[in-house]
């Protein structure tokens, strides 16, 4: 699963990187807990727990997709999708404040992607049923 592995590797370092974000934040206002009142670290945690909301629902379907062998480039054009969403996303939920461009593009590409992935395994599956039961007949 190498595609899969190095998606989730990208996305890993991304998920650190919105981590810290949020330490240096709780850091920089003294709130070990909570952050309601504080808008940057508010926006930050929810960049942070949306990426923890999408993220792995992705990967399994991306992973699952790979490992019925579905066409390479397929899952990497997906994966893709996944990751402008996520970058995009958080960017508009960190910097952007009540410019919610960004936040929209990234949710469209997340979404888009998301939804891409379930259709693609379906596809796929039937794809491989109908000709494994072809390839069966035929033998």
């Amino acid at each position: 699963m190498y595609i899969t592995a190095s998606f989730a590797a990208i996305l890993t370092f991304f998920f650190i990187r919105l981590s810290f974000k949020v330490i240096e934040l709780r850091k920089l206002h003294r709130t070990p807990l909570g952050g309601e009142d504080i808008e940057p670290l508010k926006r930050a945690i929810r960049a942070h727990g949306n990426f923890v909301e999408y993220v792995p629902l992705s990967l399994i379907l991306m992973g699952v997709l790979e490992l019925n062998g579905a066409p390479t480039i397929w899952i990497s054009l997906l994966g893709t999708f996944l990751l402008l969403g996520r970058h995009f996303h958080a960017k508009g939920m960190i910097s952007d404040g009540v410019n919610f461009q960004n936040r929209v593009i990234g949710m469209k590409f997340t979404l888009v992607g998301l939804a891409l992935l379930a259709l693609s395994n379906v596809m796929w599956l039937a794809y491989v049923f109908v000709a494994s039961a072809k390839f069966a007949a035929i033998h």
